[in-house]
């Protein structure tokens, strides 16, 4: 009796009942049209007529389920009801294309047609066979006209039968709701599973959601790390001269408990982003552009406007010139070259001539260019003549360079670095209408 009546079979009972109760709206719009074309006539008490209007209700139904939000509902159905196996995964997400909308439908309409079926031999067929399988009983059931028996099957030998034939209806009905719930349970792995434009998004999504850590775990090092190469530098220095100048110790603390307080409140915003990529990457429609959109959208702290804390703050001295209008630069582009240019700032601290006193020899100069198509960022800073025990060198460094030519790739830019009229040369070129064509 397992099969027809255990757990599983239940649960696909309760299923076929479900789109039976989905039929019911098709169905009482496929009477009406039926109504319509016989005049007068009671659609309820001819079984042809409800024929009719039952293949009447079946288009409508298969035409709302090309709807994209009906898979989901139907794959959840299933997925609770139908006893699938857990190595066949089913499509998560609307039907976007063609081919998962008609999968979806082709699913559907079965579902409804075979949950009307089963739903009207449930309602029809228990009580009449609960009724007969007691005809022996009770004489009231006996003389019910509902249980009208004819003539020739009304003989001595109907009361000794009669419950056998009850059972044995009970049984054919749960053996039909058996059967056509593992037709259903069979179905659903071929219609509800994800198809290859399904499984494109997918692996888009993924990508999405690995472009935007990427890009967080570049903001980690870019800001962090600048501030660590900042930190030691002043340490250091103040270190050198504590006993001979106690005033500049004082401005190097200042400074590094200003640095160290804008970077906590940087890693507070990045960190806080990394917990909402997860779940924005899988909703976002596009791939790493919107990502990147959204992070330069919620972080703060960085663009053009902040440029001038930043060389304040960073612990080397700096020749600033800007040419343009630095408001015609978008957002996402201001962010990009805020940290471009901390980045260079963090390879001089790491990499430049140092003094005696570990302050820097000679100041870099930095230049931007705002121009009708593109902004050029371009910073030289001095090398030492000979490696300077002074200079800090940050454990793990080496990925920042390598960094600052994905940020400029990903806007459609170029950024390059190395050695220029004896010193170091950073270059990047950012246009600022990302994505509509790439910079020569």
């Amino acid at each position: 009796m397992t099969p027809l009546l255990g757990r599983r079979a239940r649960l696909r009972w309760l299923h076929l009942i479900i789109g039976g109760a989905l039929l019911m709206p098709y169905f009482l719009v496929g009477t009406v049209m039926v109504g319509s074309f016989r005049a007068g006539a009671n659609v309820f008490s001819s079984p042809v007529d409800q024929l009719i209007a039952f293949a009447f209700a079946l288009p409508m139904a298969s035409a709302t389920a090309l709807f994209p939000l009906a898979r989901p509902l139907s794959v959840s159905a299933a997925r609770a009801l139908c006893g699938l196996p857990p190595d066949r995964p089913l499509a998560d997400g609307p039907a976007r294309t063609r081919q998962a909308r008609v999968r979806a439908a082709l699913w559907y309409t079965p579902h409804v047609a075979l949950g009307g079926i089963v739903s009207g031999m449930t309602l029809a067929l228990t009580p009449f066979a609960v009724g007969v399988t007691v005809l022996p009983f009770f004489a009231a059931v006996r003389e019910s006209p509902v249980l009208d028996v004819p003539e020739a099957l009304d003989g001595p030998w109907l009361p000794a039968l009669a419950p056998f034939a009850g059972i044995a209806m009970l049984a054919a009905m749960a053996g039909c709701a058996a059967a056509a719930g593992a037709l259903l349970a069979n179905r659903a792995p071929v219609l509800l599973v994800p198809t290859p434009d399904d499984r494109l998004a997918a692996a888009e999504r993924r990508a999405a959601g690995l472009a935007v850590r990427n890009q967080l775990a570049r903001e980690l090092d870019d800001s962090v790390g600048h501030a660590l190469s900042a930190v030691t530098l002043q340490a250091g220095a103040a270190r050198r001269v504590l006993d001979s100048d106690p005033e500049f110790v004082r401005e190097a603390l200042a400074a590094t408990e200003e640095t160290t307080r804008r970077t906590v409140d940087e890693l507070d915003s990045v960190l806080g982003l990394l917990q909402r990529t997860a779940e924005d990457a899988e909703t976002a429609g596009t791939a790493e552009g919107a990502g990147a959109a959204g992070f330069a959208q919620d972080t703060t702290g960085s663009g053009l406007d902040a440029l001038d804390g930043l060389l304040a703050r960073c612990g080397v001295p700096v020749s600033y010139t800007a040419e343009g209008d630095r408001g015609a630069v978008p957002g996402v582009v201001g962010r990009e070259a805020y940290r471009i240019v901390q980045e260079g700032l963090s390879n001089a601290l790491r990499h430049g001539a140092h003094g005696a006193d570990g302050g820097h020899c000679g100041p870099v100069r930095l230049r931007i260019t705002v121009r009708a198509e593109e902004v050029e960022i371009v910073m030289d800073s001095p090398l030492p003549a000979r490696p300077s025990p002074a200079a800090p060198v940050r454990p793990g460094g080496g990925r920042g360079l390598r960094g600052v030519r994905e940020r400029a790739v990903l806007l459609g830019g170029r950024a390059g670095a190395g050695p220029h009229a004896g010193g170091w040369r950073l270059t990047a070129r950012l246009p600022l209408r990302p994505g509509e064509r790439e910079l020569p």
